[in-house]
C-alpha cells in the first residue's frame, strides 16, 4: 500500500518541524503521549505544561468521529486524564462493527476559543490534482463537509498561489487580517503537503484566535513509496493499523522482509483463532481467494491475508510460510481441524518449483504441530516450472501424515477454496494439461481440442462451477457497425486524449528494453518467434551502468546479438523505426528514465514495471505523457500482450502457458485488469471458455495508473476485431463508474463482461489493505459490492463470483458465435522452440556428465554448507579458523586439539622477517607498483623443498623411515649414503644452543595433547643424532610440523590408515604453511604500500659480476 495512515502525534510532530518553514504562523502543536508503558511521572518531568494547564486527552489509534463518540476529555487535570486513561487503557471499544482495544492516547493543552474561531481545512490527492477543502465553520459539528466546504483544485505540477486560496477559499472569510493569516497557513500547509508526500492532511478544527492559529485535531495519510526520498525529513515512521486490528509482531517481521526485498510479501492477521488460513500468491489472487472464502461463508473464520510474489527466493518464500505455520500451530486447536490453502494464479515469472521448495522445508519443520492441529493442506499453482513444483509438493505429501491435495492449471483458481471448506468435492484424479515445459507434447493440442468437443457445451471442466444455477443473458443484438459508429465519442472519458485511438501494438512492433532483464528479453524473443514474426521485437537495451556492447540471445534455434546502450539518446537515434520502450527501472530511477525518453517523439508507448514508485512522481510522469501524446502502461505491472505480435516482458509466463492459452494467434475476446498475475489467469480462463485473446492488458495496481480501464476499453470498443471485452476491477477508486456512463450512453456497445474482486472488504470488521496499492476502499462507492452491483445496472455481464466469470464469458462468447458475430478462429500449431538447456536440466528433462565435482561446500540452498554443515551452526558453535579448515580440507569435524593445532601452525608459520626469499619477492613486487594479488602469488610461487614448502617432503621421509622400523641411526646413515638433505632437519641461524622457540611451543603442545606423537618422537631421536654432528641441525619448523601433522592423521582415530596416507601423498601437509605464511606476504604487501616505498633497485656492491674474458 502506498497511502498509509499515520497517528495524530506523527503528523503534529511532522507539522512542527516543517510547517513554519514556509511562514505558516502557526503555534507548535505541544503534545504528549501514552501507552500502557508510560512512566507518568518522567512523563511530567518531560512535559512540565501537563501539570500546569487545562487539558485535552483521546485516544489516538486511527479511529473517526472521536468527540461524537464520547473519547475526548476535555479540560481536565493531570491526575483527571491520569484516571480518564486508566478507565479507559486495554479496555474493549466497540467502533461500528470493529471491537479493539484503546492502548495509544495523546494529551494536549487545552486551547480556549469559541465556536466561531473554529474552521476546517482538508488536502487529499487524487488523479489529477490536489483539492482542498476549507468550510469557514469546524469541530465536531460540522456535518456534511463535501457538500459545505469549498474546494480548490491544484492540477499536478502546477504551483498553489496565495491569491487563488483568498479569492477561491476564502469568500466567506470578511476580516481581511484573518483572511491574510489563513490564507498564509493554508498556502504553507500545501507546500508542507506536497514537499512530505502527504496523500491526506484534515485539520478539524483549525482554531484562528487572534494571537495564533492552532491545529487541534488531525488525521494523516503519507505516500510511504515515498520512504526513500522523505526518510531524512520524516524520520523513522510507524505505520498503526487500523482500530479494531492490533498490530503483530508477525506483520512486522514480515514488513521487514518486504522492505529488503524486491519480492512482495504483504501479512495481515484478521483472527488470530481462525481456521481457515492461507498463502496465496500474487497481489490480484490474494484478493480473489478471500473473496471466495468469504462468499463461501468462511468470513469469520478467516485467519489472515497475505501474499507472496514478484519472484521471492526459497529462502524469502521459507521465512514467509514458517511464520505463517507458526502463527497457524501456535493457536487454540479448533474442533474441526484447520486448513491451510496454498493458491495462486498463473505467474509470469516466479519460479514456482523455487518456492515451494521454501514452502515443503517450512512444511517439514512444522511436520508434528500440523498433525497436532489436524490441517488439511490444498494446493492450486501454476507458472513458470510449475510441473517440478507440483511434482515435489505431491511427493512431499505422502510422507506428512495430514491431507495434502494438489492441482495445477486443469483446476479452476479458487477450486481448492470450496473443497477446503467442504462445498466441493475433492477429485481423486486431476485431469493434465498435454504439456511439459516449453512444449506441448505431440498430440497435445489435438486432444486438447478433442477433450473440450467431448463436452456437451464446449466449455473446460476447469471452468464449469458446481452450482447448477443457470446464468440468465439479455439478447446480444447483431451490431453490424461492430464498434465503428461509437468511436466519434471516444475522446470524451478517455483521460489521454485522442493518443489512445489507435493500436498500441503489431506484428512489426520495435522496441527498446531499459534495464539489463535478459531473461524477459528473451521470452519477449521467444513469443515473437513462435507468433511467426519476421523480425525480433526487441532491437535494442539501454542499461547506464555498463558500456555500449552486445548481448547474445537466441531467435528461435540460431543466436542473434542485441546492442545494448549506455545512453537513451544513442538508442533511440541508432534505431528509428523504434515507438514502445519496456521499462524495468528501479522504483528509484523509473521516473527519471520514463521522463528521459518522452522527450523522444518517435516513442509512443512506455511499459512501466517497477512498483512502489511515489505517487506524486506517477501523477506528473501522466500529465507530461498526456502531453507529449504517449500512452502509459503500468507503473505496478507485468505489462500486456497482443497475440500473434507482441508482449510486454515477462507477460504470459512461460512458453508452455503461452501455448495453453493460444497466445501465439489472435482471438476474439479483449481484457482489460489491474493485476498482472490475474491477467494470466485470465489468459487461461478465455482460452478455455473461448477462442482466444486478441489483446490484454494489466495496467498496474497503483492507485494512479498510467492509462485507465476506459483506454483501453474504449481502444477495444474501436477495434473491429474485437468482439468481446472483458474487465477485471477491483476494490477502490472510482473507475469502474467511468465504464458505467460508457455503457449507459452507448460509447460502449460491445457485450462487456466485468466482475470487480475485493467483495470481501465488507466482511470485515477492520480495513484492510490488499496487495495492490490501489485496492483499498475510501467509501462506500468504491467498494466492489457497489462497483459490480452499478456495472450490472449499467448493461455490463457480471457473474454471482468469480468462481463464475469462466462460465459466463463462455457462455456470452457462445452467443455471439450463435448470432454470427464471432466466426471461431481456426486452429493453427505453433512452431517448436528449442528449450533452453538451463531449464530443461532443472526440470529434470536431460542429463550431462558434470564439468566439476565438490564435496566440501554447497551455496545453493537455504544457507551456505560447509561439508554438510550450515554457516550459521558454524558461526554459532565457535569452531574457529581451525574448524573451518577441518571442515573444508578433511570433510569432517576434527577434535577440538586438532583444530587448537592447526591454528597454532597458521600463527607460528605467518612470517619469519622480510629476508626469507618468499617475503622478499612480495615486498619487490610490491613495491613495482603491483596489486595485492600479483605480489602474494610472487612470494608464493617461492615456496619448495628449500623454502617453506619441506613439510610434505620431511612427511615423506620420517614416514617412510619409522614404517620400515629404520632406526634412527640407520636413517640417518642412509640419507648420507644417498647423498640426500633430510628434509626438516636444520637451521640457518637456530642451533642446539640457541633453539627455535616456536619448535618448543608446537612440541610441548603436541605431546601434551595428542593420544599418541611416535613420529615425532622418533625426528625427535633423529635429531640428537645430527645435532652431534652439527648444532644447527636442529629440527625446524617444517619438521614438527610435518610429523605432528602426521601423527595427528593416524592417531586422531578420525581417519583410516589409508585416508591418512592419501592426505600425506597429495600434499596435504604443506597446505598449512602455504596458508600461514600468505598471511605475513599479505602484512609485508600492506606494510610497503603504507610505508610508500619505492620502486626497489638491488644495489651494484651487492652483485658479484662474473665476466667472460674477451678475446681479440
Amino acid at each position: 500500500m502506498s497511502a498509509k495512515a499515520i497517528t495524530e502525534a506523527t503528523g503534529k510532530d511532522i507539522l512542527n518541524r516543517h510547517l513554519n518553514l514556509h511562514g505558516a504562523g502557526a503555534a507548535t502543536c505541544r503534545f504528549a503521549t501514552v501507552n500502557d508503558e508510560t512512566d507518568w511521572s518522567k512523563l511530567s518531568i518531560d512535559h512540565p505544561w501537563l501539570l500546569t494547564t487545562p487539558l485535552v486527552v483521546k485516544p489516538d489509534q486511527l479511529i473517526k468521529r472521536r468527540g461524537k463518540l464520547g473519547l475526548i476529555g476535555v479540560k481536565k487535570t493531570f491526575d483527571q486524564v491520569k484516571q480518564w486513561i486508566g478507565e479507559r487503557l486495554n479496555k474493549d471499544q466497540k467502533i461500528g462493527n470493529a471491537v479493539g482495544k484503546l492502548r495509544n492516547f495523546i494529551i494536549e493543552p487545552f486551547i480556549p476559543h469559541t465556536e466561531a474561531e473554529e474552521m476546517y481545512v482538508c488536502i487529499y490527492s487524487h488523479r489529477s490534482a490536489d483539492t482542498i477543502l476549507f468550510y469557514h465553520q469546524g469541530g465536531v459539528d460540522i456535518g456534511d463537509v463535501d457538500a459545505k466546504a469549498v474546494k480548490l483544485e491544484v492540477p499536478v505540477d502546477s504551483a498553489l498561489s496565495l491569491a487563488d486560496v483568498k479569492t477561491t477559499l476564502l469568500k466567506a472569510v470578511t476580516d481581511a487580517s484573518t483572511k491574510e493569516r489563513i490564507a498564509k497557513f493554508i498556502y504553507a500547509l500545501y507546500k508542507t503537503f506536497a514537499d512530505l508526500y502527504f496523500t491526506y492532511l484534515e485539520i478539524n478544527p483549525l482554531v484562528v484566535t487572534a494571537d495564533s492559529l492552532y491545529i487541534l485535531d488531525l488525521a494523516a495519510k503519507l505516500d510511504s513509496t515515498a520512504d526513500f526520498i522523505c526518510r531524512p525529513k520524516w524520520g523513522e515512521i510507524d505505520y498503526p493499523p487500523p482500530f479494531g486490528r492490533d498490530a503483530y509482531p508477525e506483520e512486522a517481521y514480515i514488513a521487514d522482509l518486504d522492505a529488503k526485498s524486491g519480492a512482495s510479501l504483504k501479512l495481515t492477521i484478521l483472527n488470530r483463532n481462525g481456521r481457515i488460513w492461507t498463502m496465496v500468491a500474487g497481489g490480484g489472487a490474494s484478493v480473489i481467494y478471500s473473496d471466495t472464502i468469504c462468499d463461501l461463508g468462511g468470513a469469520s473464520e478467516l485467519a489472515n491475508y497475505g501474499e507472496y510474489s514478484g519472484a521471492p527466493s526459497e529462502q524469502q518464500t521459507y521465512e514467509y510460510a514458517k511464520t505463517i505455520l507458526n502463527l497457524m500451530t501456535s493457536s487454540p486447536k479448533h474442533p474441526d481441524g484447520k486448513v491451510l490453502i496454498t493458491g495462486g494464479g498463473i505467474a509470469n515469472f516466479t519460479n514456482v518449483a523455487a518456492t515451494f521448495q521454501g514452502i515443503i522445508t517450512a512444511l517439514r519443520e512444522f511436520q508434528p504441530k500440523l498433525v497436532e492441529h489436524n490441517v488439511s493442506i490444498f494446493v492450486r499453482r501454476a507458472g513458470p516450472n510449475y510441473q517440478e513444483g507440483l511434482r515435489r509438493m505431491r511427493d512431499f505429501g505422502g510422507t506428512l501424515g495430514i491431507p495434502l491435495h494438489v492441482f495445477g492449471p486443469e483446476t479452476h483458481m479458487t477450486a481448492i477454496c470450496g473443497m477446503a471448506l467442504g462445498k466441493r468435492p475433492i477429485p481423486q484424479v486431476a485431469s493434465v494439461e498435454f504439456s511439459t515445459a516449453n512444449f506441448l507434447l505431440p498430440g497435445g493440442q489435438q486432444a486438447q481440442a478433442d477433450l473440450k468437443a467431448a463436452s456437451s457445451d464446449g466449455l473446460s471442466p476447469a471452468l464449469r462451477s458446481t452450482t447448477t444455477q443457470s446464468i440468465k443473458l439479455p439478447p446480444i443484438s447483431a451490431d453490424e457497425s461492430d464498434g465503428v459508429a461509437a468511436t466519434n465519442n471516444h475522446q470524451q472519458g478517455n483521460s489521454n486524449g485522442s493518443n489512445l485511438n489507435r493500436k498500441f501494438f503489431s506484428n512489426t512492433t520495435k522496441a527498446i528494453v531499459w534495464g539489463m532483464q535478459q531473461r524477459a528479453v528473451q521470452s519477449m524473443l521467444d513469443f515473437d518467434f513462435i507468433c511467426r514474426r519476421d523480425e525480433p521485437s526487441v532491437v535494442a537495451m539501454v542499461y547506464p551502468f555498463t558500456g555500449d556492447h552486445k548481448q547474445k540471445y537466441y531467435w528461435g534455434h540460431k543466436e542473434i546479438l542485441i546492442p545494448v546502450y549506455k545512453k537513451m539518446s544513442d538508442a533511440i537515434h541508432k534505431h528509428k523505426e523504434v515507438d514502445v520502450m519496456v521499462n524495468f527501472a528501479s522504483l528509484r530511477s523509473a521516473y527519471d528514465s520514463t521522463l528521459e525518453v518522452l522527450e523522444f517523439p518517435q516513442i509512443r508507448t512506455v511499459a512501466i514495471i517497477a512498483e512502489g514508485i511515489p505517487e506524486n512522481m506517477t501523477r506528473k510522469l501522466i500529465i507530461e505523457a498526456n502531453k507529449k501524446g504517449v500512452a502509459i502502461i503500468g507503473p505496478a505491472t507485468v505489462g500486456g500482450v497482443k497475440p500473434g505480435c507482441f508482449k510486454i516482458g515477462n507477460t504470459g509466463g512461460m512458453l508452455d502457458n503461452i501455448l495453453h492459452s493460444k497466445l501465439y494467434r489472435p482471438g476474439s475476446v479483449a481484457y482489460v485488469s489491474r493485476s498482472g498475475g490475474m491477467s494470466n489467469e485470465l489468459n487461461n480462463i478465455i482460452s478455455k471458455a473461448t477462442d482466444g485473446v486478441i489483446e490484454g492488458i494489466a495496467i498496474g495496481g497503483d492507485r494512479y495508473p498510467g492509462s485507465t480501464f476506459m483506454d483501453h476499453i474504449l481502444r477495444y470498443q474501436a477495434d473491429p476485431e474485437t468482439k468481446l471485452i472483458v474487465l477485471l476491477g477491483e476494490v477502490g477508486g472510482t473507475e469502474e463508474y467511468d465504464v458505467c456512463a460508457a455503457l449507459k450512453d452507448s460509447r460502449i456497445t460491445k457485450p462487456l463482461v466485468a466482475w470487480c474482486i475485493g467483495t470481501c472488504a465488507s466482511m470485515f470488521t477492520s480495513e484492510v489493505q490488499f496487495g495492490h496499492a490501489g485496492s483499498c476502499a475510501n467509501s462506500d462507492r468504491e467498494t466492489a459490492t457497489s462497483k459490480n452491483k452499478a456495472l450490472r445496472d449499467a448493461g455490463a455481464y457480471v457473474p454471482e463470483s468469480f468462481d463464475t466469470l469462466g462460465e459466463l464469458i463462455h457462455h456470452v462468447y457462445s452467443e455471439l458465435v450463435k448470432t454470427g458475430r464471432i466466426v471461431p478462429r481456426e486452429e493453427v500449431p505453433p512452431p517448436t522452440v528449442p528449450m533452453d538447456y538451463s531449464w530443461a536440466r532443472e526440470l529434470g528433462l536431460i542429463r550431462k556428465p558434470a564439468s566439476f565435482m565438490t564435496s566440501i561446500c554447497d551455496e545453493r540452498g537455504q544457507e551456505l554448507m560447509y561439508a554438510g554443515m550450515p554457516i550459521s551452526e558454524v558461526l554459532n558453535k565457535d569452531v574457529g579458523i581451525g574448524g573451518v579448515i577441518s571442515l573444508l580440507w578433511f570433510q569432517r569435524c576434527l577434535p577440538s586439539y586438532v583444530c587448537k593445532f592447526f591454528e597454532m601452525c597458521l600463527m607460528v608459520t605467518a612470517d619469519h622477517g622480510p629476508a626469507v626469499s618468499g617475503a622478499h619477492n612480495t615486498i619487490v613486487c610490491a613495491r613495482a607498483g603491483k596489486d595485492l594479488v600479483s605480489s602474494v602469488v610472487s612470494g608464493l610461487l617461492t615456496i619448495g623443498d628449500r623454502f617453506g614448502g619441506a613439510l610434505d617432503g620431511s612427511a615423506r621421509q620420517f614416514s617412510e623411515a619409522y614404517d620400515t622400523n629404520l632406526h634412527p641411526m640407520e636413517f640417518v646413515n642412509k640419507m648420507r649414503k644417498e647423498g640426500k638433505l633430510i628434509l626438516g632437519i636444520g637451521h640457518r641461524v637456530k642451533s642446539i644452543n640457541n633453539p627455535d622457540v616456536r619448535v618448543k611451543i608446537i612440541k610441548e603442545f603436541v605431546m601434551e595433547n595428542f593420544p599418541q606423537c611416535p613420529l615425532l618422537k622418533y625426528a625427535l631421536e633423529v635429531e640428537k643424532i645430527t645435532t652431534n654432528k652439527k648444532p644447527n641441525l636442529i629440527l625446524n619448523v617444517d619438521g614438527v610440523i610435518a610429523t605432528a601433522f602426521v601423527d595427528m592423521l593416524r592417531n586422531s582415530g578420525s581417519f583410516t590408515s589409508e585416508e591418512a596416507q592419501e592426505y600425506i601423498n597429495v600434499g596435504a601437509i604443506n597446505s598449512l604453511f602455504v596458508l600461514g605464511r600468505s598471511i605475513g606476504f599479505i602484512g609485508h604487501y600492506m606494510d610497503q604500500k603504507r610505508l610508500k616505498q619505492g620502486l626497489y633497485r638491488h644495489p651494484w656492491d651487492d652483485i658479484s659480476y662474473v665476466i667472460p674474458e674477451q678475446y681479440n
